[in-house]
């Protein structure tokens, strides 16, 4: 299919001329006019750059793409070689941040709790970016983490009381520590999310709301592997998930 049908429906689906977000949401950079082969990964990194290559895919499609929050903007270095590798093999470079974080479907949120068993019933925080919601099978907070570390195959850093009930709970993927306190509020037994700073963990053990660290990378697998399924499916892309391992 075309460059811009692929992007214009990719916009339209993930409904990105909505959001407020540091970094530009679809196409960053341009390759191919004809979309035939596609991976699909987290983050676009020079691992996952290469792997595209090797695979001879003609179009990226991730998460975080470039322009970083704070980043310099300048192409020099690292930065350099990630878009002379592009260029070199005229591949398209397609990134969805918030717009994947949000979806109802294909969101990372959404994906999340499918895999944990977790049934949404709200939205919170700016732009509803947080989930709310509670668990089909609620259990200790022990018992949660376990199941957490099954889904996701990383062992999350829980704070708070092993053998505390929790069935109500708040979700956000990747860097969300900071929509802790709103959850605290909607009165949730636990909040999960990707990363912890180190108030959150104060406002854990003195809110008794407990926190689920599952990882950045680790919460942030499944929205853009269902986004590369769906594409798959609907247009009969060659698409193909890549997991560069991320222990963060």
């Amino acid at each position: 299919m075309k460059r811009e049908e692929l992007t214009r429906y990719l916009d339209n689906l993930l409904d990105a001329g909505r959001f407020r977000d540091y970094c530009p949401n679809g196409l960053q950079v341009e390759g191919r006019p004809e979309v035939r082969r596609l991976v699909a990964g987290v983050t676009a990194s020079q691992a996952l750059l290469d792997a595209a290559v090797a695979r001879g895919a003609d179009t990226l499609l991730v998460h975080h793409g470039w322009f970083w929050r704070g980043e310099d903007g300048r192409v020099t270095g690292i930065r350099k070689t990630r878009l002379q590798t592009l260029l070199q093999h005229d591949i398209n470079l397609i990134a969805y941040h918030l717009p994947l974080d949000s979806h109802e479907q294909f969101g990372n949120n959404a994906q999340l709790a499918r895999r944990l068993g977790w049934t949404a019933d709200g939205r919170f925080g700016e732009q509803d970016i947080g989930w709310l919601g509670h668990i089909d099978q609620p259990g200790t907070l022990a018992a949660v983490s376990e199941r957490v570390a099954a889904a996701l195959q990383r062992v999350p850093l829980a704070v708070g009381d092993g053998q505390q009930a929790v069935s109500r709970v708040a979700w956000c993927s990747g860097g969300a520590q900071n929509l802790f306190e709103q959850a605290i509020a909607l009165g949730v037994d636990a909040y999960l999310s990707g990363e912890i700073s180190e108030q959150t963990v104060h406002l854990a053990r003195e809110s008794g709301v407990a926190y689920l660290a599952a990882g950045h990378h680790a919460s942030e697998r499944y929205g853009v592997q269902a986004l590369a399924e769906h594409l798959a499916g609907r247009y009969g892309i060659d698409c193909q998930f890549v997991d560069v391992d991320n222990p963060v």
